[in-house]
């Protein structure tokens, strides 16, 4: 993938290796909710209720912002540049989310966030929490590519959930989950906008060259290591991985080969109305 000299905007805030204190007598129960309002639908404000009951998140300063120095860094601030300008083009009224860099643990507008949950979105502060020790994990524990697309499309699936909650598909899935009979019809829902984020990053791939000049792009090669890796996080792979049977009532990212196909899908047409993931519900 062709990223280097791409445009920076300067917005990532870098928290590394900053220490945070967590909640006094109750980090599990706030990662826990946390994880509650991801997969399971809790409301933001249920999950800062649940943290604040326990003595609220640790207070953590806030990290220098701008554009990182080192390459992982730097490559985090030209792909993010990079789909703000694709959606930028695509959107009326985008506005950009915010992206913080950290180390383990840090605290969010959801709840603290920890490292073991990968990659993740929080739409009650419009932030994507990245720590970047995921990609060698994505690498060797998932068996994902670590190739530099692959990368960018998880940066990518992230920035789609942020598209989700401007469109109000986020609060249209949420309110449905809630009206749900049974937790596997929940479960139906949360699919549906995750691999409407994998389409969004497909969308993305697909447009990058046209509004860098092609500074950022795709190469030969890069879309089968993008397929490669969300086949290694598909709920079945992950499942399997673990040892446990495949139940498709319990996904809640979807399939190998959904994930597959919806970033194809975004990728060949270049066009997020095709990302229509919630009406083949």
């Amino acid at each position: 993938m062709r990223w280097k000299g791409g445009r920076t905007s300067g917005r990532v805030e870098d928290r590394r290796g900053m220490k945070t204190a967590a909640a006094s007598g109750g980090l599990g129960i706030i990662v826990l909710s946390l994880i509650g309002y991801y997969f399971l639908g809790i409301e933001p404000q249920t999950t800062q209720k649940i943290a604040s009951s326990f003595g609220g998140a640790g207070v953590q300063e806030r990290g220098e912002v701008g554009t990182p120095e080192d390459q992982a860094g730097l490559f985090v601030d030209i792909i993010g540049s990079n789909i703000n300008d694709v959606w930028s083009a695509s959107m009326n009224n985008y506005s950009p989310p915010n992206t913080v860099l950290y180390t383990q643990g840090t605290n969010t507008g959801c709840g603290y966030g920890q490292s073991a949950m990968g990659p993740f979105y929080c739409p009650a502060d419009e932030t994507i929490y990245l720590d970047l020790s995921f990609w060698q994990q994505m690498e060797t524990q998932l068996g994902a590519s670590g190739a530099d697309f692959a990368k960018a499309y998880v940066i990518a699936h992230e920035f789609g959930h942020h598209v989700q909650k401007l469109t109000g598909a986020t609060t249209e899935v949420r309110n449905a989950q809630q009206r749900a009979s049974n937790q596997a019809e929940a479960n139906q829902y949360a699919v549906a906008l995750e691999l409407q984020a994998d389409c969004y990053a497909g969308v993305w791939a697909a447009n990058a060259a046209r509004v860098s000049g092609g500074d950022v792009a795709l190469e030969e090669g890069d879309i089968q290591e993008g397929l490669r890796t969300a086949s290694a996080i598909g709920d079945d792979a992950l499942q399997e991985r673990a040892g446990r049977n495949v139940n498709p009532e319990t996904f809640t990212h979807g399939s190998s080969q959904q994930r597959m196909d919806w970033l194809m899908r975004g990728y060949r047409s270049g066009d997020p109305n095709r990302c229509n993931t919630l009406d083949e519900l």
